[in-house]
């Protein structure tokens, strides 16, 4: 059986997927656009969601943000969560010269668009490169640490309760003989997890040598909110149990407490980088096509409009996760 559907050829206003035909005031590119948002932003959602659920259920063993992120480049010193503001105000400034595109491409001023659109890269390439730098910063750790048999983290601290590094106490280099496994070593090369600057054994010896020092747990007291500090008997009857040295943070151990932070903070920042750099290299071909005339031609900008659009979204969804991992 055919079915015939009698359509109203005089009906303007009926969407047939036509080039001129506009649904909702916007064209077919930027209402695909918006639905690719909308997917993406669910995405970011259920990552977020989880993340806080995790964070909920060990809320006692969560690394402090403020004890993290505390590293500029080319500065030594403690200098909580700056560079990390430095990066969201880079991002936000790069919304603010997208919108100056886009409205110049509403002008059809051409040079001003290329002018906006190149700011824009390097404000992206500046916040992706920051990325990269802060997770090269958090691989390779602060202070170091010491986890125990049942996968504690532990932590030194001074007489003044300021936690400080493996290297401020523990002096002497390797003794143990063990070398980094590598293909030029050995008949038969197996690889390995790099092996830390101190063993065990040394980190002991030069925390009994030092009366002054005492351990920190991974836990936080939730009424103070600060980290439990041990009494000396306790601090070297904890230290006892230990079985390996921790610098740093990878995907199995984290010197800053509990291992699932650093799988979130892996995934979810490095989604969202991956979202910035896509948007650095789509941005890098509608500027060349903005050089070259190419929408001049075509008469609208539109190219640029929707390309804003993602930006935008990339922008916001720092926003949330900037809240979630530094400010919360």
């Amino acid at each position: 059986m055919e079915a015939n559907i009698a359509v109203n050829s005089d009906d303007k206003n009926t969407w047939d997927g036509g080039a001129g035909v506009r649904p909702f005031g916007a064209s077919y590119g930027k209402m695909m656009m918006w639905f690719f948002i909308l997917s993406d932003a669910l995405t970011f959602s259920g990552f977020l969601a989880a993340y806080g659920l995790t964070r909920f259920k060990f809320i006692d063993s969560w690394p402090i943000a403020d004890e993290v992120f505390t590293h500029v480049p080319f500065f030594h010193g403690n200098y909580p969560m700056y560079y990390v503001a430095f990066m969201t105000f880079i991002l936000i400034v790069s919304s603010v010269t997208m919108v100056l595109a886009v409205d110049a491409g509403h002008k059809m001023k051409q040079k001003k668009v290329a002018l906006y659109m190149f700011i824009t890269i390097i404000f992206g390439l500046i916040f992706v490169g920051s990325q990269a730098w802060e997770w090269k910063t958090f691989i390779k750790g602060s202070y170091g640490a010491v986890k125990t048999k049942n996968n504690r983290i532990l932590q030194f601290v001074n007489a003044e309760g300021h936690q400080i590094a493996l290297a401020d106490f523990v002096t002497n280099a390797r003794k143990d003989g063990r070398e980094q496994h590598a293909p030029t070593n050995g008949l038969w090369f197996k690889a390995e997890p790099t092996i830390p600057e101190y063993s065990v054994a040394q980190v002991q010896e030069a925390f009994k040598n030092d009366p002054s020092l005492r351990i920190r747990s991974e836990r936080m007291n939730l009424e103070t909110k600060k980290k439990i500090i041990y009494s000396r008997e306790e601090s070297l009857k904890k230290l006892a149990g230990a079985t390996q040295v921790v610098q740093g943070a990878n995907l199995h151990v984290n010197e800053y407490g509990n291992p699932i932070f650093a799988d979130f903070f892996f995934f979810i920042t490095g989604f969202h980088g991956f979202h910035v750099f896509s948007g650095i290299v789509i941005n890098i071909i509608i500027f060349f096509n903005v050089v070259l005339g190419t929408y001049e031609r075509r008469g609208h900008y539109e190219m640029v409009e929707k390309v804003g659009l993602y930006w935008h979204f990339v922008d916001l969804v720092w926003v949330f996760v900037f809240t979630f991992f530094y400010l919360v």
